[in-house]
């Protein structure tokens, strides 16, 4: 197998996917913990077999065992997949790999790259941080988490590159 890939992503990844992981997660616990909250409050005036059942220690789990989910997924993950992210672009592929738990490397040959893309969103745009989108007839990948100036410089070497080798086909 090829030599690993040598090239990091921008070290402000971090940042960016713990501020997407914080945001994200509101999106989920503060409507579960609003709802249970309000489920709670009604059944607590009213003589529901339900409310004389609840567990008060078991909720009190359920909710540190979510927060500490919560807290890992947006300060823990970022930091291990910014470690497992690496990439390299020459002349014949692009050559990506990633993955937390399972190891994933994807080789794109750039006789297969259809059109290359940079696309930058909020948060992104907050720490400076763009990502190149690679299509190929099949799928699109991508490279997260590189500065303006990479991602820009990224894309127009694997245009340039795939120019090149359609002209000689």
């Amino acid at each position: 197998m090829n030599q690993e890939p040598e090239t990091r992503i921008h070290k402000n990844a971090i940042k960016a996917w713990t501020v997407n992981a914080l945001l994200y997660g509101l999106f989920w616990f503060v409507p579960a913990g609003f709802y249970v909250s309000i489920a709670i409050g009604i059944n607590s005036d009213s003589q529901a077999p339900w409310h004389e059942g609840v567990d008060w220690v078991l909720f009190a789990s359920l909710f540190i065992i979510g927060l500490f989910l919560y807290l890992t997924i947006a300060f823990i993950f970022p930091k291990l997949r910014w470690k497992r992210w690496k990439y390299d672009v020459s002349d014949k592929e692009i050559d990506m790999l990633r993955g937390i738990i399972i190891k994933k490397r994807t080789l794109v040959p750039i006789n297969r790259v259809q059109h290359v893309d940079t696309r930058q969103g909020p948060v992104y745009r907050k720490f400076e941080l763009a990502s190149v989108t690679i299509s190929t007839a099949a799928t699109t990948h991508e490279i997260p988490a590189l500065d303006n100036e990479t991602a820009d410089e990224l894309r127009n070497t694997i245009s340039t590159l795939v120019r090149k080798v359609k002209s000689d086909v």
